[in-house]
């Protein structure tokens, strides 16, 4: 049996997935939030939204994710950072999958990945959970009912949990799997209900497709000033850095929260709504954002509630330090309609620096800024990957290397060109530790972030006094209107000043260790960053 709105001459049966259960066709949502109630995979709560727990996994899981070597991508793949799965071992676990779905229910839905029709995919979803279905169509962009009977899909997504992987027979890492195969134009995913591994298999799809085309792929938020598309900004940055938080400025139009594209034509959005940590969310400091956990068909991910009352606790993690709400853009009430925007005026690298030594804000040169973009340091922050429980310093290039399945260069170097081409001010802004480092220091004000990030856009911060950092080599702000001249200054914040100097000399080795990778591969005016 069949239900919804289905293109008759695509059907899954005509890419060979057949003897299924009922099939749903581009549900709507409260027919999906209706299937996902009877079915008992969550709750309704208040004002519509679903609560709903994922079970064991709460996170991603980026070692279970695998590329398929086939001859077509074998010199363009990363292998270091991508785990490769043979053909064989692919078409095996296609085929068990395949088994095992049989007689069982499944929902489809046909969406597009990308707001710019220039580059955009056609990504069809097919899930074993209904809310699943419900999610996905908050996470990727919906086209009009009028248009899904000419739908094609250009790749398919099969995420069926309730299905275990065989290592040995299937040529991956454990019974959780992420296996992408660009000549098949397939994804499988199986053995996790966490539902950030859709959205970011087409992230990483996209990650691969679109520099060919000249396009750069970004792990970013986006806005633009009210009424001035040209007025662009963009916030690279791993999760829990604050790119959706800080994007989400009442005083400018969103563009989207997680990631973009930059081609020559502006900045784009590739997806329709917004995945935010809800973990102390409060009414206060992100409105907006905390309005969509009330709002209907929002889904609300590993949260704790009352079960008479269903209030969210914000504060309780037990069940998860990632816990989130997706929501479409719309629920933004200053979203952009289109989710375009120009060529980015400033570029914002987010990092969370758990060693308390990086200023609120720093000015870069553009060879700075490739540097800092190929480093990519942060931490990662609890819950949003497998095992991580505090905060632990990293380096994930490109500020999104689990997603990156191209070297980091090939992307350094787009950026580097568009920079260069387009012009944009570069900053580096650290939404993590001051007054010392995770465990004695606290956490950066998110009003002092907030204001130094407004004076930068407003261009006000670009008028200041800098001074140049001793460790770095880039330009603080000396003092800026309505933030404490002393958090400029991390050194200054801290109490044993010693102790600081150490934590920084430890933070520039591990800088420089790092990027010994990329020294063959980059220009004189980068390496003479890094080599300082």
């Amino acid at each position: 049996m069949t239900s919804g709105r289905v293109n008759p001459q695509f059907r899954l049966e005509d890419q060979g997935i057949e003897g299924l259960g009922n099939v749903h066709y581009n549900l709507m949502e409260p027919a999906l939030i209706e299937a996902a109630v009877k079915r008992g995979e969550g709750t309704l709560g208040k004002g519509g939204a679903f609560l709903v727990t994922t079970g064991k996994f709460t996170g991603r899981s980026p070692k279970d994710k695998h590329v398929v070597r086939t001859d077509s991508v074998i010199d363009t793949i990363w292998w270091e950072n991508n785990a490769a799965m043979s053909p064989e071992g692919f078409d095996t676990l296609y085929a068990d999958m395949l088994e095992h779905m049989k007689g069982r229910d499944f929902y489809v839905q046909d969406l597009v990945g990308g707001a710019d029709p220039a580059y955009a995919i056609n990504v069809r979803m097919v899930t074993e959970l209904a809310w699943h279905a419900l999610f996905n169509r908050h996470m990727l962009r919906r086209p009009t009912r009028e248009t899904l009977g000419g739908y094609e899909a250009d790749f398919t997504i099969i995420n069926c949990p309730s299905f275990k992987a065989d290592p040995a027979r299937h040529d991956c890492r454990s019974d959780t799997v992420i296996a992408l195969n660009f000549d098949k134009k397939l994804i499988l995913v199986a053995n996790t209900e966490y539902a950030g591994e859709n959205k970011k298999s087409v992230f990483t799809l996209l990650n691969y497709l679109l520099p060919e085309k000249g396009v750069m792929p970004m792990h970013c938020s986006a806005n633009h000033a009210v009424g001035n598309p040209v007025d662009t900004a963009i916030f690279f940055g791993l999760s829990g850095t604050g790119k959706t938080t800080l994007s989400a400025d009442p005083a400018r139009i969103l563009i989207g929260d997680d990631e973009h594209g930059w081609s020559d034509r502006g900045t784009f959005n590739f997806e329709g709504g917004c995945y935010a940590k809800t973990i102390n969310l409060s009414p206060e400091a992100e409105p907006e954002i905390y309005a969509t956990t009330e709002k209907f068909g929002t889904v609300i991910e590993n949260m704790v509630y009352d079960p008479e009352t269903f209030d969210l606790d914000f504060a309780d993690s037990s069940l998860t330090e990632n816990m989130r709400c997706a929501y479409p853009l719309e629920y933004i009430s200053n979203a952009s309609e289109n989710a375009m925007g120009g060529h980015p005026k400033n570029i914002i690298l987010l990092t969370c620096d758990a060693y308390g030594v990086l200023p609120p804000i720093s000015r870069l040169t553009p060879a700075q800024a490739m540097y800092h973009f190929l480093s990519g340091f942060t931490s990662k922050t609890p819950g949003t990957e497998r095992g991580v429980v505090e905060p632990e310093p990293t380096f994930s290039t490109c500020f999104g290397a689990p997603f990156m399945p191209r070297r980091p260069e090939a992307y350094g170097k787009l950026l580097q060109e568009k920079i260069a081409q387009h012009g944009a001010t570069c900053w580096l802004v650290n939404t993590g530790w001051t007054g010392g480092a995770f465990g004695t220091g606290s956490r950066m004000p998110i009003k002092a972030t907030r204001a130094l990030l407004t004076a930068a856009l407003e261009g006000s911060l670009n008028e200041a006094e800098f001074r140049k950092d001793e460790n770095f080599g880039f330009e603080v702000p000396v003092a800026v209107p309505g933030v404490d001249t002393q958090l400029l200054d991390p050194r200054q914040t801290w109490a044993d000043k010693d102790a600081y100097d150490a934590q920084a000399k430890k933070l520039v080795q591990m800088f420089s260790d790092n990027f010994e990778q990329y020294v063959p591969y980059i220009d004189d005016d980068v390496k003479a960053v890094a080599i300082g």
